[in-house]
């Protein structure tokens, strides 16, 4: 008996010691982990991290393209493949969103889940360049500046696609996630985000231990605008003036544009991009070829084309008039888009993620909100010119000053990544005046909690 104890403990012994279903962590050798740039990474290291971000930082333009400017109605995405394009983005039929809705699927992941991706890959940079030897500490705060201008960037997304319901801010440890904070908490906290990103640039002074990529320079700037210290605190202050509308926040508006590249009489068009090309890069997901036989297109959507101001050059250079209409046949309405995107040359275009044009007119947003009439007519006077529709002659109220500058942000901004008029239109309480009746559908105002959040706080709970 004693003997064949021995012998079952010695075979415990052994198969704890060689368990088939025990085996060592496996690390991807084609692909570098957290780990090996947790400690020490190198110059090289620190770059790859920064070019992943710049990737990152891309990730949320598809989704917010199609979704967001068809809320607000600049555009329809018809999808002959999959009618819930239609039927659920335009709700349809009295289709409401709930905590499953399609556009947190696949499709929406652009909206929530990627904004957090870049979030998660700004917090490795961050940990990777503090934690190194290989860079100075000047350069330390480069790069934190750098990931922290992104990272404000990426939470408004989520931030004003749940709005009221808030999001979670707490987010570097995905295991353990804080809580749900309200819309104006959160704009605080990306606030003090750009602030303190915009200082850590100020301190770095000179010092970039890394490149961008070529878009970087700008849309129609000057070689280097962007891809430098110098720039990256302008892009800074100029996200942190987007925020600052929505805050309310009209003084600290012009503040952050006068230490941006807002130019009353530079070129529209500049302001720092993303970059597409050939594999292995990605293709510009908002290219479609100029009359081509397809069912599933981005398409402008008609009230452009309706309430548009007759000779405005933004029509004439945004708008493609199609030989053949792409129509799509639903319960509720027909939808015909006889218009196509005609802003990318090729699919290979570069796509600004903010240009001058927004900034000036931000700045007449913020001077008509102090009632200082003449500097917001003259903001608005640039756009108006720029588009050969003349001097504005309209009324001076501050009421009547915002409906014009919400007009010309429809036409200079229309179908930017970022769904302008859905915003603008909630921020004025102007929802209802967004048209229904070309597709029967309805107007949302913000999206609820996503059923996976919702069960990670099950889970935690139980």
């Amino acid at each position: 008996m004693n003997n064949l104890r021995k012998y079952l403990i010695g075979l415990l012994a052994l198969a704890a010691a060689c368990n088939p279903f025990q085996v060592d962590e496996l690390i991807d050798p084609n692909n570098p982990n957290v780990n090996s740039v947790a400690s020490n990474a190198s110059r090289r290291q620190i770059q790859f991290l920064v070019t992943g971000l710049e990737s990152r930082h891309r990730g949320y333009v598809t989704n917010i393209s199609q979704a967001w400017n068809t809320f607000g109605r600049e555009v329809w995405y018809l999808n002959g493949s999959d009618p819930r394009f239609q039927t659920d983005w335009l709700g349809q039929a009295g289709r409401v969103p709930d905590a499953a809705y399609f556009g947190f699927g696949a499709t929406g992941g652009g909206s929530y889940a990627v904004p957090y991706q870049a979030i998660k890959q700004a917090y490795v940079l961050m940990d990777a360049a503090q934690n190194t030897t290989f860079i100075t500490e000047q350069e330390k705060k480069a790069v934190s500046g750098f990931a922290k201008t992104i990272m404000a960037y990426q939470f408004m997304i989520p931030a004003n696609w749940l709005y009221q319901n808030g999001i979670r801010i707490d987010v570097k440890d995905p295991y353990n996630p804080g809580p749900f904070v309200s819309y104006n908490n959160a704009l605080t906290f990306i606030n003090q985000l750009l602030t303190e990103g915009y200082n850590d640039l100020v301190a770095a002074g000179t010092a970039q231990p890394f490149v961008l990529s070529t878009e970087w320079s700008g849309i129609n700037a000057s070689v280097g605008t962007f891809n430098s210290i110098d720039g990256l605190k302008k892009v800074n202050r100029a996200i942190a003036a987007r925020l600052a509308v929505y805050r309310e926040d009209w003084q600290g508006a012009l503040d952050a544009l006068d230490l941006s590249f807002m130019d009353l009489e530079g070129n529209l068009q500049t302001g720092p991009a993303h970059s597409y090309g050939g594999p292995p890069n990605i293709f510009n997901p908002l290219y479609y070829i100029p009359n081509a036989n397809v069912n599933t297109i981005i398409v402008v959507h008609p009230s452009m084309i309706d309430d548009a101001t007759p000779g405005d050059l933004r029509v004439q250079n945004k708008f493609f008039e199609r030989t053949t209409p792409v129509t799509i046949t639903t319960d509720a309405a027909p939808l015909v888009g006889t218009h196509q995107d005609k802003r990318w040359a090729s699919n290979i275009a570069p796509i600004a993620f903010i240009r001058n044009e927004e900034l000036i007119l931000i700045k007449a947003e913020a001077h008509a909100q102090l009632d200082q009439t003449t500097l917001a007519v003259d903001a608005i006077d640039v756009i108006r010119e720029a588009a050969d529709i003349g001097v504005y002659t309209g009324g001076t109220t501050k009421a009547e000053l915002i409906d014009e500058i919400l007009y010309q942000r429809r036409y200079s901004l229309w179908a930017e990544p970022w769904g302008h008029r859905w915003i603008d239109a909630r921020r004025y309480n102007k929802l209802n005046e967004i048209p229904t009746s070309y597709d029967l559908g309805t107007i949302f105002t913000q999206f609820p909690v996503p059923q996976a959040e919702l069960n990670w706080d099950d889970y935690v709970g139980n």
